[in-house]
């Protein structure tokens, strides 16, 4: 393995996260997935190998608008947070999945905080 591509960097920065960030049922982890067209995101109780909710861009009201990537990550975050209010989760662990805390990845974590989430 090339240590100095980039898919590999952000393996072994989410290699390094996930040792250190597991969900429990009471505060499940938020994982953050980013391809380049399409952001996702779960709820992932890491004890029972559960995941008790999901979002991402592709969903139907999402995906219906004509909006930016970034925009759309924003209401992914939402989303997500929605759901998790609906289940009675206020807080879960965020978990970035290796990529920086910019840009869409920043949008989706501040979507969930207006949602009601805490980190």
């Amino acid at each position: 393995m090339n240590a100095k591509t980039k898919s590999s960097r952000r393996d072994r920065i989410r290699f390094n996260i996930r040792g250190k960030v597991s969900g429990v049922a009471a505060k499940p982890r938020l994982s953050v997935f980013r391809s380049n067209t399409e952001i996702y995101a779960q709820l992932i109780d890491d004890d029972n190998g559960v995941t008790l909710a999901s979002a991402s861009s592709k969903d139907k009201e999402i995906s219906a608008q004509k909006i930016t990537k970034g925009e759309k990550s924003k209401l992914v975050g939402t989303t997500i947070a929605r759901k998790a209010v609906e289940l009675g989760l206020t807080e879960v662990k965020f978990d970035r999945g290796g990529y920086l805390y910019h840009g869409r990845v920043k949008a989706l974590a501040d979507g969930a905080r207006e949602g009601g989430l805490k980190f």
